[in-house]
């Protein structure tokens, strides 16, 4: 869940994000994290530049939760084979939802529905002149 919507929200965050970016962020994740299974560590970066800041954005939350979970007493960190689940089920859903359009943002209003609480806060507006 954590990785779902620390993915959900940079997709919200990074503008004009679609489906075939998140696309292609989950096949870069998946392939990273296969390589990691055999003992390699290679990180796959995909050549649109919105995917690969969504792969930087979503590793990123990775670490965060790893340094989190070794800060507490006792908790053991997510290993690189369930994270690997994970985003190989996030893949499999975004195939599923997946509208075919070239600009469709099916999968993330669908992530966006299951997860409401993972949306990035809104800024802050000043006051309104409507009373």
């Amino acid at each position: 869940m954590w990785v779902t919507a620390h993915l959900l929200r940079a997709a919200m965050e990074l503008p004009n994000v679609v489906d075939a970016d998140v696309k292609d962020a989950l096949a870069a994740l998946v392939k990273t994290y296969r390589t990691m299974q055999s003992g390699l560590i290679y990180e796959t970066r995909p050549d649109n530049m919105l995917a690969a800041a969504l792969c930087e954005r979503v590793q990123g939350s990775v670490a965060e939760l790893r340094k989190r979970l070794a800060e507490q007493s006792g908790m053991e960190t997510v290993r690189d084979t369930e994270l690997l689940g994970v985003i190989a089920f996030l893949q499999r859903m975004e195939i599923q939802q997946n509208n075919g359009r070239r600009y469709g943002r099916a999968f993330i209003d669908f992530l966006r529905e299951q997860f409401p609480q993972a949306e990035a806060p809104a800024a802050e507006s000043g006051p309104s002149l409507i009373v």
